[in-house]
């Protein structure tokens, strides 16, 4: 599955068809009963049961980025892909998506997260992976990438984001 950081709902759709409407494209063999009640487990997972009938408009960007995330998963995919996921919200929404990936997380899914949110990856990750130009520079676990760096682009990286200039 993969969620972009801009959410790409359907604005006329309320957030349970947002999520149970591609599944008929995609899971043919479920009944319309069946891709509904997957939605709303779905979209109960990610702390959205009370906001089954609500369109898009009415709902905060974090809201609609819960609902870019139980669609991707309603595919049940092996792997999930986020790409700035949380770089369009405001801090209370995105500490609300950054937990629910965090839950994937302790779930055992597989994720590969584009984020400039540090020690969100610092706590989630089992690699972190250093991109300059398009070539990768660093790769290994957190505590050896965020916190002992090898490389001097990754180590200029980080001691930038420390002072608060990342």
């Amino acid at each position: 599955g993969f969620v972009f950081q801009n959410f790409n709902l359907l604005p006329r759709t309320s957030a349970l068809d947002n999520v149970a409407m591609p599944l008929a494209y995609t899971l043919k063999n479920l009944s319309e009963s069946a891709r509904r009640q997957r939605a709303e487990a779905l979209l109960a997972r990610v702390g959205l049961a009370d906001r089954l009938a609500y369109h898009p408009a009415q709902l905060s960007g974090g809201q609609q980025q819960r609902i870019a995330i139980a669609r991707a998963l309603a595919q049940a995919p092996d792997v999930m892909l986020f790409d700035e996921p949380t770089s369009a919200l405001d801090p209370e929404m995105r500490d609300d998506v950054m937990e629910v990936i965090r839950g994937l997380a302790r779930g055992g899914m597989t994720m590969l997260v584009v984020t400039h949110e540090m020690q969100f990856a610092h706590d989630i990750a089992s690699r972190v992976w250093v991109i300059d130009q398009g070539t990768l520079v660093e790769d290994g676990p957190p505590a050896q990438v965020v916190d002992q760096p090898r490389t001097t682009v990754a180590r200029d990286f980080f001691s930038r984001l420390r002072r608060g200039r990342g």
